[in-house]
Formats: C-alpha cells, structure tokens, sequence
C-alpha cells in the first residue's frame, strides 16, 4: 500500500492492527504512525521503526487512511482536536469504535469526510481475523480499499450497519468465548493425565482443525460432526452429557448477554 496509516489509540487493538499490516506486508513499519498518550508504553514498536507520537494531529497530517482506535467516550474529544485537518478529498476515516455508527461520526464532523466502520479482532495481529465492515458515505472504491486492507489481515465481511453491534460479540468478543473453551478443555485434559502444556496444544491444535474442516469444506458443523461420531461411541456419550448440562444454551446465553450489554455501552 502506498498510502500512510495512522492508528489513533494504541491499545491492543491498535498494536493488532499495526502489526498485523507490517506481517502482511501490506504496509512498512515506517508508514504506520501509531499515537498513545503515554508513548513509553509503545518503545518496543518505536524500535520496529513504527512512527510513534502523542500527538495525533501530527498523526493525521502525514496519513491519508485514519483508524481511530480509542474508547467510545474518547471519540468526541479526538474528533474536535482533529477536525480542522481532515480533508474529504485526502482523508479517509476509518472506526473501530464500539457502539458509535457512522452516522454519528459524520454527524461530528464539518466538513464530513468518508467514514467506513470496521470491527475486527485481536487475532488481526496475526493475520487471522475476521472482520466485518460497512460505511454509510464511502464510496464503492474508498470501501473497497478498506476491504483490501483488513483483507491481508484475516477475512472480511461486508454488512448492514445495524448488525455491526452482533458482529461485535460474535467475532470480537467471540475471541475470549473460544478461549474459554480452550482453557476448559485443557482443563478437562489435564484431569485425563496430560500435563498442561500437552492438554492445551491438543486442544487448539484440535480447534484449529475443527475450524478449518468448516472453512474448508463449507460445511454445515453438524456434518462434521457426524463424521467423528459412532452408534454407542465416546463422543456422543461426551456431546449429549455436554448438551445434558447446557453446554449449548450456555453458549447461546451469553453471545445474547452481551449483545444486551453492548447495546447499553457509551
């Protein structure tokens, strides 16, 4: 990419993405200026040669692409600190936000510029995410390039905005979901007679496995499923025990929890 990155929030998902563009090899370290208003929390990427600053206008002046990264009740104070350098015709905005549309972005911003709004997660660091994507001003190229971006970083889904608060949960969110079954799992390794660190790489490398089957074939989970299960075998015994007590409800529950509580979130 040819263009300059500037990433404002540095927290971990800022680092994710920052990194996870370098990885790519979509963008230098050298083209990412990453901003924190405690900038010795970021020396270990300042030596990766990442621009690093506490100031995000200068941020802002040397990008053409702006991620904003930083807390919801953040946003309104960063916006008006850089209003007066955005450009419609240089500048394109991109949130990773919870909970604020672009609506109420642009709504902020005079002159407006192009705002596209983008959730993806911390697995982007690795090139892994998943992460879903829509804009209500951008245009079909501006989106597209946005697409390109996170598109290195993982796969991307373009959405209806009033879904982006689900995608939130389901893909954001649904990192710690999985990794509680992960630590689970190993949990219920250990207690087989595996000592940790067999338990755990067990478990992932099987997660990982079971993931990719989905992805690979495009298969339907219950499919999969009926290829590992036999007539009075283990793993049904272990599924309808697991089902016995609520594994899938639980699951459920809790993806609908925290759709509830985001939609309180400010």
């Amino acid at each position: 990419m040819k263009k300059n990155v500037a990433i404002l929030g540095g927290g971990n998902l800022g680092i994710a993405i920052a990194e996870g563009l370098v990885l790519a090899g979509t963008c230098q370290p050298n083209q990412i200026t990453i901003t924190r208003r405690n900038i010795t929390k970021l020396d270990s990427l300042k030596k990766k040669d990442f621009q690093i600053t506490d100031d995000n206008t200068q941020a802002v002046r040397k990008s053409e692409i702006i991620i904003l990264c930083v807390q919801p009740k953040q946003l309104s104070e960063l916006l008006s600190s850089i209003q007066s350098l955005l450009n419609p015709e240089k500048h394109l905005l991109v949130s990773t936000i919870t909970g604020i549309t672009t609506a109420e972005i642009t709504n902020m911003l005079n002159p407006q510029v192009p705002v596209v709004r983008a959730m993806p997660n911390t697995a982007i660091a690795i090139g892994k995410s998943m992460t879903c994507i829509c804009t209500s001003n951008a245009s079909t190229d501006q989106l597209k390039e946005i697409e390109l971006l996170f598109g290195s970083l993982g796969k991307t889904l373009q959405i209806e905005e009033r879904l982006m608060k689900a995608a939130t949960v389901l893909a954001a969110s649904g990192i710690a979901f999985f990794m509680r079954y992960l630590r689970a799992a190993t949990q219920g390794g250990i207690q087989l007679g595996f000592d940790s660190e067999e338990a755990q790489l067990i478990a992932v490398q099987t997660a990982l496995g079971a993931a990719s089957l989905i992805l690979e074939n495009e298969s339907h989970p219950e499919l999969e499923i009926d290829k590992v299960t036999t007539p009075e075998g283990c793993t049904i015994a272990g599924l309808n025990e697991m089902e016995h007590q609520g594994l899938s409800s639980a699951l459920i529950k809790g993806i609908i929890t925290s759709y509830d509580k985001i939609n309180n979130i400010r």
